[in-house]
């Protein structure tokens, strides 16, 4: 049995247990929060799953890697992932362990389908298209800032990978709408996409989980033109990135008993080490 704890506690971390919980071959350690680091290296499991928000991952995975304990994160910063990947690469090779890199949904499992596509079709145009449906990234993103009590972040499909964002926020007492707008605006997250802001009583009232991605690509196979491929899905957010942090994790301490040690990103795993099957069964099944 794979022994599985869990770091962090919102949406993902929720998804995470549940998923953990119904694997045959895992053994739930436990959820732990930013407080009770120390108790979970003490818990002594296989893998930490970081539902953290992104930008604390690079604080909280060596913490846990020099340990021995092998993490998996969902960290969605595409621009930033190989720096976190080579920062580290270090830790994990010191603890003799393994860390898995942006195992969400979107930087994640579709950065597989990518993959796959262009060794379909090397030659051509490419496109992801998110959405509508709420960002958990920008979401956390946009609830960072100062003044802002609740907040969602929606996202739009404008085509050709374009996006547009439409965040919603509740404001704390005693701070300006047009000062927290400009500061969302510049945040990271937001000042790369046309981004809309506005004020509304209860986000509450407002609030899914719910998303979705188009990945479409059209070009060449080998010298023949014109191949089309595309992949749709609709899924509930937080729990498909819970669920394929899960399987990340069966990864994880299969490359760790393998020794291979370090820091991977999802595309770099072997897609068998994702399922609770023997090889023979897998083959047999997916083949």
């Amino acid at each position: 049995m794979i022994k599985v704890a869990i770091f962090g506690y919102g949406n993902i971390g929720r998804a995470a247990e549940a998923a953990v919980r119904k694997a045959s071959d895992m053994e739930f350690a436990g959820v732990f929060h930013h407080t009770e680091a120390d108790q979970l290296i003490a818990a002594k499991p296989d893998v930490a799953l970081l539902c953290t928000p992104t930008r604390e991952v690079k604080d909280w995975a060596p913490v846990f890697l020099k340990k021995g304990i092998s993490t998996v994160d969902s960290f969605d910063i595409h621009g930033d992932i190989y720096d976190l990947i080579t920062d580290l690469k270090l830790d994990a090779e010191l603890g003799e362990s393994v860390a898995i890199i942006s195992a969400g949904w979107d930087p994640g499992s579709d950065s597989i389908i990518r993959t796959l596509m262009t060794s379909l079709v090397p030659e051509g145009e490419g496109y992801t298209n998110f959405g509508p449906g709420r960002s958990m990234g920008h979401t956390v993103a946009a609830k960072a800032i100062p003044g802002v009590k609740d907040a969602l972040s929606m996202t739009l499909p404008a085509g050709k990978g374009k996006h547009n964002r439409h965040v919603y926020i509740e404001l704390e007492d005693g701070y300006d709408f047009e000062a927290v707008k400009a500061a969302i605006l510049k945040d990271d997250y937001f000042a790369h996409d046309y981004t809309e802001v506005e004020q509304v009583p209860s986000v509450a009232a407002l609030n899914t989980t719910n998303h979705g991605v188009h990945i479409e690509r059209n070009g060449l196979s080998g010298t023949t033109p014109d191949q089309q491929i595309d992949f749709t899905m609709r899924i509930n957010n937080p729990a498909l990135t819970g669920q394929f942090m899960t399987s990340c994790a069966r990864a994880a301490y299969r490359m760790q008993l393998r020794r291979e040690w370090g820091s991977f990103t999802t595309i770099e795993l072997r897609p068998i080490d994702l399922l609770p099957l023997e090889r023979e069964q897998a083959i047999r099944q997916m083949v």
